[in-house]
């Protein structure tokens, strides 16, 4: 594995119907930090986090994740090299607690080493449940339907559900979307205590947020990068105030 990089695209393109999405654009993520995507609406940044997802393979280029080519695998290819997507819309099973959800998703990952074991024999699960409930504050809603818990908990659920495959890098769309400041702020706290762990990347509007919150930061613009480094870099950089600092905050 590269040293400096848990992830890599390299020269990555992607085009839908001649529209160029991305275009040559080759970032290193660097591992157990927090690395946000930013970018203009149109700039890439949700073309290029799919890719880094499975969900879009490039045109062009390579992807690397600890020292694989995972270039044009199919998304549940890469959940499995320890890749997880926590998604901007939550993916939750509205009438099961908190519990059952994140239950339902470890026994999945536990199913696919026996797929014909009887549940009986799938010891431990409530208990790693529980467990990935206190890391993401919802203790207290362990036995509440997931639709009946506020919008913050329904996102902190859904990253638990994430969670359940233990992955070595989480990717995050839009995690504050729809919260309110009290709402944002708990998220904020739990993003940091999860990069504690693991790499995490994610895709957000709030430039407060980000400049707060983030190790790194990746500046995508009409489809290339043009920019990368900490939060200071960024805010010091002419071109990145010039087509998006300078539209204020998100």
């Amino acid at each position: 594995m590269n040293a400096d990089a848990i992830i890599e695209t390299r020269n990555v393109s992607k085009r839908f119907a001649g529209f160029k999405a991305l275009h040559d654009v080759s970032v290193k993520i660097r591992p157990g930090m927090l690395t946000s995507i930013i970018g203009p609406n149109g700039a890439g940044k949700s073309t290029f986090f799919n890719m880094l997802s499975g969900a879009f393979a490039p045109n062009d280029g390579q992807i690397i994740f600890m020292g694989q080519d995972i270039t044009g695998m199919r998304p549940h290819e890469f959940a499995h090299t320890g890749i997880a997507k926590s998604f901007q819309i939550t993916n939750l099973f509205p009438n099961f607690t908190a519990l059952e959800n994140v239950r339902i998703a470890l026994q999945a990952h536990v199913s696919r080493y026996g797929l014909w074991r009887r549940r009986s024999a799938l010891h431990g699960l409530s208990e790693q449940a529980a467990a990935v409930l206190k890391t993401v504050g919802l203790t207290d809603r362990a036995h509440h339907l997931a639709r009946e818990l506020a919008h913050g908990q329904q996102r902190a659920l859904e990253i638990g559900v994430a969670l359940a495959g233990q992955p070595k890098l989480l990717l995050m769309d839009e995690p504050t979307a729809g919260m309110s400041p009290e709402e944002t702020k708990v998220m904020m706290a739990l993003i940091r205590k999860l990069v504690e762990e693991r790499t995490v990347v994610l895709v957000e509007h709030k430039m407060k947020m980000v400049m707060g919150i983030s190790d790194r930061i990746v500046v995508l613009h009409h489809g290339e990068l043009i920019a990368e480094g900490t939060p200071d870099d960024i805010r010091a950089n002419d071109l990145v105030k010039r087509v998006y600092l300078g539209q204020g905050d998100h």
